[in-house]
């Protein structure tokens, strides 16, 4: 199966930030009949890092969230229907960390539409608590088939 940009939400996107919580990325418009997704079959959203998820000073967390809302620019005060939630990754420099460049944050099947309907757009919140993230970047898209999901560089197809 080819997946295109659409089914992209972020591309080397970079997280550095203060402690908040922050869209990044692209957000999709599923549309008004397009809510149902992950009903006609299984989809995984898979978070990787690009670039080392690092903080300047003492460590923090930071944590993704598959979001839906109403409006494209997905609220970030805890308004907006999460979907999936990533548990706190600690935002030291040790090494090896979880979130060094290439590893695997998340794979994880989105849930079915039923009593957690999604809203009409769909993306990912990041947060940061305790510290400053001062490097770091995130690739983040939806797959059918995680198995089947491998790195290709930019411009090969």
């Amino acid at each position: 199966m080819i997946m295109d940009s659409t089914a992209e939400f972020c591309d080397a996107t970079s997280v550095a930030a203060a402690a908040s919580v922050a869209l990044v990325g692209n957000v999709m418009d599923l549309g008004a009949d397009g809510r149902d997704i992950g009903n006609s079959g299984p989809l995984f959203l898979v978070i990787t890092c690009s670039t080392d998820i690092i903080t300047g000073g003492a460590a923090g967390t930071i944590s993704f969230q598959l979001a839906s809302d109403a409006q494209a620019a997905i609220a970030v005060d805890g308004t907006a229907s999460e979907h999936i939630i990533t548990r706190a990754f600690i935002t030291d420099d040790a090494t090896p960390n979880e979130l060094d460049s290439g590893q695997l944050i998340v794979a994880q099947a989105l849930p079915m539409a039923g009593l957690d309907a999604y809203e009409r757009y769909l993306g990912i919140l990041v947060t940061i608590a305790t510290t400053t993230v001062t490097a770091g970047a995130i690739n983040a898209f939806l797959t059918p088939d995680v198995a089947a999901w491998r790195a290709v560089a930019d411009g090969i197809n």
